[in-house]
């Protein structure tokens, strides 16, 4: 009965229209997000579920595991790949552009104003961006810094004049 009120909106002045219009969108919604679950929960039923010490392995790249997988890596690996999305994502409003930019209709119509205007908006786009990785370099966040080895310090009860002659003794 709710659903062919809202349907029935269609034949109404415009401000109910706008109300159908996010009924639909609703709707849509609740479509989707119900296709999701759904298929989620069927594949969970109906999937095998015979695991073995092969299949609970860690997978890296058909390489056998060397080690444990949680290690630490340097935060530079992080903000970096955050810098490259962060351009990577910019950079796609350049597509976009593109293909406006030379559009003759817009050109001709406004006498030329049109391309000297998203020629101008784009540099000031570049700009923006440009100054963003300014900004990165000056503060470091493009540095990679090369932590300095230093030998662990060793208590050994054998007296080091005794490492030294056998250095020498195998040097020559």
């Amino acid at each position: 009965m709710r659903l062919v009120w809202v349907l029935s909106l269609t034949a109404m002045d415009p401000r109910q229209q706008y109300l159908s219009d996010f009924g639909e969108i609703l709707l849509f919604m609740i479509a989707g997000v119900l296709f999701v679950v759904v298929a989620l929960l069927t594949s969970r039923l109906i999937r095998p579920d015979r695991p073995n010490a092969e299949k609970l392995a860690t997978y890296e790249s058909g390489e056998e595991p060397i080690s444990v997988a949680w290690t630490q890596f340097n935060i530079r690996f992080y903000i970096i790949a955050l810098i490259f999305l962060l351009f990577e994502v910019e950079i796609i409003f350049l597509f976009p552009w593109s293909t406006i930019f030379a559009n003759q209709e817009l050109i001709e119509q406004t006498n030329g104003a049109w391309g000297w205007f998203a020629f101008v908006e784009m540099v000031i786009f570049i700009l923006v961006l440009a100054l963003g990785l300014a900004y990165a370099w000056v503060n470091g966040h493009l540095d990679w810094i090369k932590p300095e080895p230093k030998p662990t310090e060793y208590k050994s009860p054998v007296p080091r004049e005794v490492y030294n002659q056998l250095n020498e003794r195998y040097r020559k």
